[in-house]
C-alpha cells in the first residue's frame, strides 16, 4: 500500500528528528500546517462548512460579509471616496469575499466601481478555489504576495488568520520557562520533550508585553502575529486594518484559570488536544493575543480605533434589522425559525462566536472616526 500523505508528512518528520534531534514544536506546527506537499492549508480538502472540519462566521451566513461591505463603505467615504484597495490575507475559499463584493455591487455601486479587491494566500488549493468561487467578480479581484505590497490606501482584512499561524509552546515551571519540542519515542511516535528556549525571545516578549504568565501553566506565544501586524502596518500609507478572530486581551488570555492554554485540533467538527497524531489531517489552532496586536500596531503608527467582541461589532452594523428583513421575506415558519438558529450563532456568547470573536480595528492617518460598528446598542432594536 502506497504511504498516505499524513505517513508522507509523519515520516519526513521522523527523518528531521532522528538526524537533528527533538525540534520545537513552532517548527513542528508550521509542518503540520504548512509543508508545500503535505501541510493541511496546502492540500486539497474541504475544509470549512458541513463537510470540512470548521465553521468560520463568513461560511454561516452571507449576513456576516454584507455587514462588513457596510463598514467599508463607510471607511471608503471617510478615505475620500476614490480609489480603494481591500486586501484580504487568508481568504479561505473565498465566500467572505463574494459576499463582500455581491453586497457592494448592489448596494453601493461606486464604491464597487472603485474596489481593488486583493487576495492573499499561501494555499494554491485555497487559491483555486477562490477563483472559482469569485468568476463573477474576476474583474474586481486579483492575487497578489504580502511582500510586493506597499503605499496601501484602503483596508486589511482578515478573518481566522493569525489563530492559525504557528507558535510556540510552553510552560513556566519554578518562575522558569521551559518550551515544548517534539522528539520520537522508541518506536517512532511523536512525543513531548521539555527543554529550556533556545533563545531569549519569549521572555523579550513578556517583558514587553508587560504580562507574565502564571507559573505552572501552559500557554502559547505568537511571534509570528507579532511580526506580521508590524509588516502590515509598514505596507498602509492610509486607512484600516480589520481583524477578526478568536482570542483575549492578554491579561485574560493568560490568566491563572487557563492552566493548559488553548491549543485545539479540528477535524470533521471533531476537536482534540493532541496535535501529534494525525499529522497535516487536521486544523490546530490557538487563541489570538489582541493585546500584543494592538501594542505592536501602536508602535508602528496605527491607532486602535476600536476593540469590540463580534457581537457587538455585528448588532453596530445591523444586524439585528437585517435579520427582521431576511425574516420578513421568509413566509416558511420553519424556514424563518432555522434562519434564526443559524445567525444567532454569529452573536450569541455561550456555544457561538458573538463573544469569543473579536473584532480589532487599526487605522493610518484617519483620525478617530465614529465607526459604523460603534453604534450605541441602545439604538438597537430587539429581534429576539
Amino acid at each position: 500500500m502506497p504511504e498516505t500523505p499524513k505517513n508522507q508528512l509523519a515520516t519526513l518528520l521522523q527523518q528531521q528528528i532522528s538526524t537533528q534531534g527533538p525540534i520545537p514544536f513552532v517548527d513542528f506546527m508550521a509542518q503540520a500546517l504548512y509543508h508545500s506537499e503535505h501541510g493541511y492549508y496546502m492540500t486539497p480538502r474541504q475544509r470549512i462548512g458541513k463537510q470540512g472540519d470548521f465553521f468560520t462566521s463568513s461560511s454561516v451566513h452571507a449576513l456576516f460579509g454584507q455587514l462588513v461591505a457596510r463598514q467599508l463603505v463607510q471607511m471608503w467615504e471617510l478615505l475620500g471616496r476614490g480609489g480603494f484597495a481591500v486586501v484580504e490575507q487568508g481568504a479561505g475559499e473565498g465566500h467572505f469575499a463574494l459576499d463582500i463584493l455581491s453586497a457592494l455591487k448592489t448596494d453601493a455601486p461606486e464604491f464597487y466601481e472603485q474596489i481593488d479587491y486583493v487576495l492573499l494566500d499561501v494555499s494554491p488549493d485555497n487559491r483555486q478555489r477562490q477563483r472559482t468561487v469569485l468568476k463573477q467578480h474576476a474583474e474586481k479581484v486579483r492575487w497578489g504576495e504580502f511582500g510586493q505590497l506597499k503605499n496601501l490606501e484602503g483596508c486589511f482584512l482578515s478573518n481566522e488568520l493569525i489563530d492559525a499561524f504557528p507558535v510556540r509552546l510552553l510552560e513556566k515551571q519554578q518562575g522558569e520557562f521551559r518550551e515544548v519540542f517534539v522528539g520520537c519515542d522508541e518506536q517512532g511516535k511523536f512525543q513531548e520533550v521539555l527543554l529550556a528556549p533556545r533563545d531569549a525571545a519569549v521572555a523579550d516578549h513578556f517583558a514587553w508585553l508587560g504580562v507574565q504568565p502564571v507559573d505552572g501553566n501552559r500557554f502559547e506565544v505568537n511571534l509570528t502575529a507579532v511580526d506580521w501586524m508590524r509588516q502590515v502596518a509598514g505596507i498602509l500609507k492610509r486607512g484600516f486594518v480589520i481583524t477578526i478572530d478568536y482570542g483575549y486581551p492578554a491579561e485574560e488570555l493568560y490568566a491563572p484559570f487557563r492552566r493548559d492554554g488553548t491549543l485545539m485540533c479540528y477535524r470533521q467538527h471533531q476537536a482534540d488536544e493532541n496535535p501529534l497524531l494525525e499529522v497535516g489531517e487536521k486544523d490546530l489552532t490557538t487563541h489570538v493575543d489582541f493585546t500584543a496586536l494592538q501594542k505592536a500596531g501602536a508602535e508602528s503608527g496605527l491607532d486602535s480605533l476600536c476593540f469590540l467582541e463580534q457581537y457587538r461589532f455585528l448588532l453596530g452594523l445591523g444586524f439585528v434589522e437585517a435579520l427582521m428583513e431576511l425574516q420578513m421575506k421568509t413566509t416558511d415558519e420553519q424556514q424563518a425559525r432555522a434562519l434564526r438558529l443559524s445567525l444567532k450563532n454569529l452573536i450569541m456568547p455561550e456555544g457561538g462566536m458573538g463573544e469569543t470573536f473579536k473584532v480589532l480595528i487599526q487605522g493610518r492617518g484617519v483620525g478617530r472616526p465614529d465607526l459604523l460598528c460603534q453604534r450605541d446598542i441602545a439604538r438597537i432594536p430587539a429581534a429576539f
